[in-house]
């Protein structure tokens, strides 16, 4: 017997979902091995989405009409020089685990994809982590996406930008 397909929504965020946000947020630093967003950072995370001034996009997936989303993803407008063009820039892409494989995170990519079109974007352009299989192979064979292996990503951190500033750097 199979399933009956799943009915996906797409919905901006709203504060009425913030604290379920968050918790997709920390879902995703669990799944990531990383350290989870403390009170402040979540505080910051909501403002930055729904403030005066937003630096962030968030769209948040709900399934079969579920009062709280399943997944989620945060966009991000950068430029491109060379194209005189936008690019949207895909921060996070997050799916419950009990939800996944049901056409959520596909359901997002699409979206993103599809926003990015609408706005005149030059380009799409996110990371994936090396050990997550899972979602290179959905990446490259599925969507048609190329992975960048000639640029390498470069970081620096609040206390890196400090010394460096201080005087510090190596």
């Amino acid at each position: 017997m199979h399933e009956a397909a799943l009915q996906i929504e797409l919905r901006p965020l709203t504060r009425e979902h913030a604290a379920a946000f968050c918790q997709l947020v920390i879902a995703l630093a669990v799944f990531e091995k990383l350290p989870p967003p403390d009170a402040d950072a979540q505080v910051r995370l909501v403002e930055d989405a729904l403030g005066a001034q937003p630096r962030i996009e968030v769209w948040l997936a709900f399934v079969n009409e579920d009062p709280d989303p399943c997944g989620y993803m945060i966009l991000v407008e950068t430029y491109s020089s060379f194209l005189a063009l936008p690019t949207l820039y895909l921060e996070d892409l997050f799916v419950l685990p009990e939800r996944r494989k049901g056409g959520v995170g596909g359901a997002l990519l699409k979206k993103v994809v599809s926003l990015a079109h609408e706005r005149g974007c030059g380009r799409v352009e996110w990371t994936a982590l090396d050990w997550n299989v899972n979602a290179q192979q959905v990446y490259e064979q599925r969507i048609g996406a190329k992975r960048m292996s000639e640029w390498l990503l470069y970081r620096m951190t609040r206390e890196d930008m400090q010394r460096l500033l201080d005087g510090e750097a190596k």
